[in-house]
């Protein structure tokens, strides 16, 4: 069986993966533009948004990796043509991830105060923090449900209905946001920060619903929690392991960026949350072509397809170069009118201003990271994507900020050290990669 690796079938899989992984930054880009537009308290607002989303973003990639370890097992048994053999897989996996999200939110809750305290958060800022993650963190198990659902379509070479579901969960989190946040007079009171938590909420809650229809109806994998465990779940059970260290690694490196900017001041962290999170718009733009590798190699991997396994990896560095340029030339071409979008403070514009050029800088870079990134997690090499990432935070990132924090860097530490971060976690796998299947390849 020969699987088509033309460009046309990499973007019937890459566009709908790329709206659909850009719907999670839109919502946050959102939150950030409508709060950090309010009448009162913006900035300290717009500084508990990107405190809490750090902190949910690091909750949701490291319990989310079930996407990439229910795609990658999914892809292969398609590539070898038994996709039967795996069919009660994916109910198995959901039911284990939903069980220790409701775990980490009996866990988190009580302690809200002291977990921000420890991003230095206080004052207006902590209290805001607190309010708005006692709300965010009840779509916690709907969001963890969502991306297994998504994982499972990626595995079955579709990402047509997870870009639905994404963009009916965006659009209905944006409209929220306007009626929750600013209210409507004589109607709904002005909610500020709680109204944009509980306009997340409900986008999760839909998107949840949203994917349990299109799975039962769509496919024939059922939902319902059944025994004995599939004998795949121990590999899975290791993948997600495997990812959760590594996603430990990546929290590092955006807890110590989070925490390092919060104690400069309230127009750093304010910044910083507008640059981090266009960042994240960036990564899961170049994502979409992430998820073609990722589903890709997953099935050529399992129909021995090693030719065309290179070829892919070739044809995705480049496509994934030219994305990435393509978004720094946008960024570059607004680069003043974005931050406005954001906030109106000046000194937070400033201070947005001064580091936004590094963010743009990186984007190629980020691509040739997150195309592999993808490309890994397909072939099912956990291992060595934690590996790669546990050194390139600990040796490269975490040093490389506090050298820079002490010569008063602030911002610009940051993003210099997330862009050598960026290059240490490319390359070694670039290199792996090539010296794994170009013997192979050969050999076909």
């Amino acid at each position: 069986m020969h699987t088509n690796i033309s460009l046309k079938n990499i973007n019937k899989l890459a566009i709908p993966a790329l709206i659909s992984g850009v719907s999670e930054p839109i919502l946050s880009l959102t939150d950030t533009a409508i709060v950090g537009n309010i009448s009162v308290n913006a900035t300290e607002s717009l500084a508990a948004v990107g405190i809490v989303g750090a902190f949910i973003s690091m909750l949701i990639w490291v319990l989310g990796q079930t996407r990439s370890a229910i795609s990658s097992i999914v892809s292969q048994y398609v590539g070898a043509d038994n996709v039967d053999a795996v069919k009660n897989l994916p109910a198995q996996a959901i039911f284990i991830i939903t069980s220790l999200s409701i775990l980490i939110i009996i866990s988190t809750y009580p302690f809200a105060q002291h977990i921000f305290k420890l991003y230095n958060a206080s004052g207006l800022i902590l209290d805001y923090s607190v309010d708005y993650y006692k709300i965010r963190v009840f779509g916690f198990p709907f969001t963890l449900f969502t991306i297994a659902v998504f994982g499972t379509f990626r595995g079955l070479q579709n990402t047509y209905y997870p870009m639905l579901i994404a963009v009916i969960g965006a659009s209905a989190n944006i409209i929220l946001d306007f009626i929750l946040v600013y209210g409507i007079e004589h109607y709904i009171p002005a909610m500020h920060i709680k109204g944009a938590a509980y306009a997340s909420v409900f986008a999760q809650f839909l998107m949840a619903i949203f994917s349990a229809y299109y799975l039962l109806t769509k496919t024939n994998i059922p939902l319902r929690f059944s025994f004995p465990f599939n004998p795949e779940i121990k590999r899975f059970i290791g993948m997600i392991l495997n990812l959760f260290l590594r996603t430990l690694a990546l929290n590092v490196t955006l807890y110590f960026a989070s925490a390092f900017s919060t104690s400069y001041g309230k127009q750093y962290i304010a910044a910083y949350t507008i640059a981090i999170n266009l960042w994240f718009l960036g990564a899961f733009i170049i994502d979409g072509y992430a998820s073609a590798g990722n589903i890709l190699s997953g099935k050529l991997l399992g129909g021995k397809e090693y030719k065309n396994l290179l070829k892919l990896s070739n044809k995705l560095i480049k496509y994934g170069i030219i994305i990435g340029l393509i978004i720094a030339c946008f960024g570059a071409l607004f680069y003043y009118s974005l931050g406005t979008l954001f906030t109106k403070d000046p000194e937070v514009l400033k201070e947005f201003y001064n580091i936004f050029w590094l963010v743009l800088l990186m984007q190629p870079l980020c691509a040739l990271a997150f195309i592999f990134d993808g490309i890994f997690k397909g072939l099912g090499k956990m291992k060595t994507l934690r590996n790669v990432l546990l050194l390139s935070t600990g040796l490269v990132f975490v040093p490389i900020l506090f050298w820079l924090d002490a010569l008063n860097y602030k911002l610009y530490g940051i993003f210099i050290a997330f862009t050598l971060w960026i290059i240490a976690r490319g390359f070694p796998l670039i290199i792996n990669f090539r010296k794994e299947f170009l013997p192979l390849s050969q050999k076909a």
